[in-house]
C-alpha cells in the first residue's frame, strides 16, 4: 500500500494544480514539489493519521492537527479548498487503484479525510479569529528598518509596521509567514521564526539563504538576502506556532543548530528581559564559530540572566570561545535536572537524535519540544 500512496500522492497534486494552477502560484511551495518531498509528505501524513485512528484511537486528534493548523493558518489556508483538496485526492485514489478502489474502499478515506479536515478547519478558524481576520486576507505590510548581516549566509530583518495599526502580538517561539513576488503573477511563501523578544513596535526575523545539494535554490529566501534593502516592503502574516515558551519556573533548555538558533534566541530574549531567574541552559552546535548566528547575542543574555549557562560546540574549534566543545556533544555531560523543559530547533535529522539522546540522559519526552519548517511534519513528529 506504500508505493500506492505515494503514487496517489503524486497523481493528486498534478492533478490540483492542472485544474488549479493559481495554488501552484501562490500558495505552495515550488521547490517542495520539485523535490517530491511535498508528495512524501502527504503520503506520509495519510498513513500516519490513519494510522492513528485505527490503532490509538486514545489519543486526542486535536493535539495532532494543532501543528497542521496553525501552518495552515500562516499561510491563508481557505475552508473550501478542503473540498477541492478531497475531490482531486479520491479521484487519484481511483486513478491508482483502479478495481481495488471499491466503495468501500473510497467511503472510508473520504471519511477519514474529512475527520482530518474539518478538524483543522474548526481550529483555522478559530486561529483567524484571533486576529479577527477573514480566511486568506491575512497579508499586512511591513518595512525593513535594519538589516544585518548575521554570518556569511543568515541575514536579520528588523521589520516595522507600514500602516499605524498596533502590531499582532506575539508569544515567544512563534513564527510569520513571508509571502514574496518571485514571477510575473505568482508569489511564494515561507515561515520564518521570530527571533526578537514580545513588546515592542517592532519584530526581527532570522533568514538563512537556502541551498543544497540536490535541491533548486531557496526562492524566498534568496529573494531576501538579494532583493530586499533598506526601506523594502514585505507582506507578513500574523504571529503563528503552538511550539512557545511555558510560563513555569521548571528549568529550561534551549538546543539549537544553524539558523534554528532563531525562535530560541526569542525565548532567551523574552526571559533576559522580564528578568526570569529560571535555571536556563542553552545548547548551540555548528559546524564552525563563524557560521553561528547571533553568536554574541547569545553570549550576552546568557551572562546578563543570573542562572544561565551556555554551551558552544563546533565541528572546527578555529576561532571558537576557548571554553567551546568539539562535536558530537556528550549529552550526558549537560547533568539536566530531571523536570527540565526542553526547545529543540534545527534540521528534523538532528532534532530525532538530541532528543534520543535526551531522553536517554533521563529527560521526559512530554517535555520535549520542536520546531521544524519544511513538509514532512508528520514523519518528523509522530
Amino acid at each position: 500500500m506504500s508505493a500506492s500512496i505515494q503514487e496517489i500522492a503524486r497523481t493528486f497534486y498534478a492533478s490540483l494544480f492542472e485544474e488549479h494552477p493559481v495554488l501552484i502560484r501562490r500558495l505552495f511551495n515550488r521547490g517542495n514539489q520539485a523535490t517530491g518531498e511535498q508528495q512524501a509528505a502527504l503520503a506520509n501524513g495519510l498513513v500516519g493519521f490513519a494510522g492513528l485512528v485505527v490503532h490509538r484511537p486514545y489519543i486526542e486528534i486535536g493535539t495532532v492537527l494543532e501543528r497542521i493548523a496553525h501552518k495552515h493558518a500562516s499561510v491563508g489556508v481557505q475552508p473550501e479548498q478542503y473540498q477541492l483538496v478531497h475531490d482531486h485526492l479520491l479521484g487519484a485514489f481511483a486513478r491508482i487503484l483502479g478495481w481495488a478502489a471499491t466503495d468501500r474502499v473510497t467511503a472510508g478515506w473520504s471519511e477519514l479525510y474529512w475527520l482530518f479536515a474539518d478538524g483543522l478547519a474548526r481550529r483555522e478558524a478559530e486561529l483567524y479569529g484571533r486576529f479577527d481576520l477573514q480566511p486568506g486576507k491575512n497579508w499586512r505590510e511591513w518595512v525593513v528598518v535594519q538589516r544585518v548581516q548575521e554570518t556569511r549566509d543568515v541575514i536579520s530583518l528588523v521589520l516595522e509596521p507600514a500602516d499605524a495599526w498596533p502590531t499582532d502580538p506575539f508569544v515567544a517561539g512563534q513564527y510569520v509567514s513571508v509571502a514574496v513576488p518571485v514571477d510575473e503573477g505568482s508569489f511564494q511563501i515561507r515561515q520564518y521564526s521570530i527571533s526578537s523578544a514580545p513588546g515592542t513596535r517592532r519584530l526581527r526575523i532570522t533568514v538563512e539563504r537556502s541551498a543544497g545539494p540536490g535541491r533548486p535554490p531557496g526562492e524566498v529566501s534568496c529573494h531576501l538576502h538579494d532583493q530586499v534593502a533598506l526601506g523594502g516592503v514585505l507582506l507578513l502574516s500574523p504571529p503563528y506556532g503552538e511550539v512557545v515558551l511555558d510560563d513555569s519556573d521548571c528549568p529550561v533548555l534551549f538546543m539549537s543548530s544553524g539558523v534554528g538558533v532563531a525562535p530560541l534566541m526569542s525565548m532567551l530574549r523574552h526571559l533576559a528581559d522580564t528578568g526570569s531567574r529560571r535555571d536556563v541552559t542553552y545548547v548551540h552546535m555548528d559546524r564552525s564559530a563563524d557560521g553561528h548566528a547571533l553568536r554574541f547575542e547569545l553570549e550576552d543574555l546568557a551572562a546578563a540572566l543570573p542562572n544561565a549557562r551556555r554551551v558552544l560546540a563546533y565541528g572546527d574549534l578555529t576561532r571558537a570561545p576557548r571554553d567551546a566543545v568539539h562535536l558530537p556533544l556528550d549529552f550526558a555531560s549537560l547533568a539536566l535536572p530531571l523536570d527540565t523543559r526542553a526547545y529543540l530547533c534545527g534540521p528534523p535529522e538532528r532534532m530525532r537524535t538530541w532528543r534520543t539522546e535526551l531522553v536517554r540522559a533521563g529527560l521526559d519526552p512530554t517535555r520535549i519540544r520542536y520546531e521544524v519548517f519544511g513538509p514532512d511534519l508528520w514523519r518528523t513528529y509522530t
